[in-house]
């Protein structure tokens, strides 16, 4: 029965989110969109934002969370199966897997090379760039405001305001800026990194 309940009120967002997702014709006013939704409160405006997705995404599968105050940047992102965003969350093109936990205001952004900079007769602003989209891998967990900026493995984990800027490979913990793996999950714990050789930092101590 509550499935059904659950069912039937995702079916009513989707019809309240139509004329929204209907007028998403173009990346400007997708954004327009994204930010507006992200406003919305409480379990209402997480119900609204999936049925809003659900309708301009390539993915948004059931029981996806996205959470007050986050916003999508590229109408390109997929969300898989059980995904939660946090609040305050900022996403460009990226493919959240299934079961993926995502933490507050983590920043999920498309590589390293998003502006040019070699050239110094004209402004970085006008210096191409190249968007790299960016995986999540399923039964990850992202900390509190750490900065994705490549492809994350499944089963990681990725400490709090970890900067990640290289792939990391399946079962991997990462700490740090930039992060760096001490151990991987599918590992003994005597592999480990000892605890008194991370910093406070590191550790996500503040």
């Amino acid at each position: 029965m509550r499935a059904r309940l659950k069912f039937l009120v995702d079916c009513i967002a989707v019809i309240l989110m139509a004329p929204a997702a209907w007028m998403c014709r173009g990346t400007s006013t997708f954004s327009f969109w994204s930010q507006t939704v992200s406003l919305i409160p409480g379990t209402i405006g997480v119900t609204l934002r999936r049925g809003f997705y659900r309708q301009v995404l390539p993915a948004c599968e059931a029981n996806v969370c996205v959470s007050f105050g986050t916003t999508i940047s590229h109408p390109t992102a997929r969300l898989h199966r059980n995904a939660y965003i946090g609040s305050y969350c900022t996403l460009g093109d990226v493919t959240i897997e299934e079961d993926v936990l995502i933490a507050s205001n983590v920043s999920v952004m498309n590589g390293c090379r998003q502006h040019g900079t070699e050239r110094l007769d004209i402004p970085i602003r006008e210096q191409p760039g190249v968007y790299e989209p960016v995986t999540i891998g399923a039964d990850s967990w992202i900390g509190e405001r750490a900065v994705i900026a490549a492809n994350v493995g499944r089963h990681c984990i990725v400490g709090v305001g970890a900067v990640v800027t290289k792939p990391l490979p399946d079962y991997a913990v990462a700490v740090g800026v930039p992060a760096r793996v001490i151990r991987f999950r599918n590992e003994s714990s005597d592999s480990a990194t000892p605890p008194e050789d991370l910093s406070p930092a590191e550790l996500g101590v503040r």
